[in-house]
């Protein structure tokens, strides 16, 4: 995992400096990492999504150790993840899941806002849906998921901190998140 501290830190420096964007460079990075790892040892399995929740929980020390949006990073990463996992067959909604979890708790750990870490793991894995032509209501739901548990398990406050960024983002698919909040479906 040193190599994604590395790679993150290098791609972060360019995007501090002014010469890229936030989301791209830790998307391409998380993403590039995902599929080295992943197909250097083989057989997809649960160890994926261990990597999976230290290339996102790495991804945002080292964003915010460089002063970049923890939460631009967080859109980033969960997007490179999932399409990375994609890329070598593994389960892209539990990666949402998983990816999103670690995000919201990477990020109550730097300090930043939970609330808005949940609303840009959402917003990753619509992304990423987006781009490998995956099914948007699922990954989001998976997401929107990862966030809650995260939320739950950090306690107190985090709880409702997460529902109501969730429910008040205007660019989230309400009708998911409404359903996983509430337990009803229109």
């Amino acid at each position: 995992m040193a190599n994604i501290a590395d790679d993150l830190k290098n791609a972060l420096s360019s995007v501090v400096s002014g010469v890229g964007d936030v989301i791209g460079a830790t998307r391409d990075v998380a993403k590039e990492n995902i599929v080295e790892t992943l197909k250097a040892g083989g057989e997809v399995t649960a160890s994926s999504l261990d990597t999976v929740g230290l290339i996102v929980s790495e991804g945002i020390k080292v964003a915010s150790q460089t002063g970049v949006s923890a939460t631009q990073a967080v859109t980033g990463l969960v997007s490179g993840t999932i399409e990375g996992v994609k890329e070598v067959g593994g389960d892209v909604n539990e990666t949402a899941k998983q990816a999103s979890k670690g995000a919201v708790t990477s990020v109550k750990e730097v300090g930043g806002d939970i609330g808005e870490a949940a609303v840009s793991a959402v917003e990753g894995a619509i992304s990423a849906a987006e781009n490998i032509g995956g099914d948007i209501g699922e990954l989001s739901k998976h997401a929107v998921m990862g966030a809650l548990h995260a939320a739950d398990e950090i306690g107190g406050e985090a709880g409702a901190i997460v529902r109501k960024a969730l429910l008040n983002a205007a660019a989230l698919p309400h009708d998911i998140i409404d359903a996983l909040l509430t337990g009803h479906k229109e």
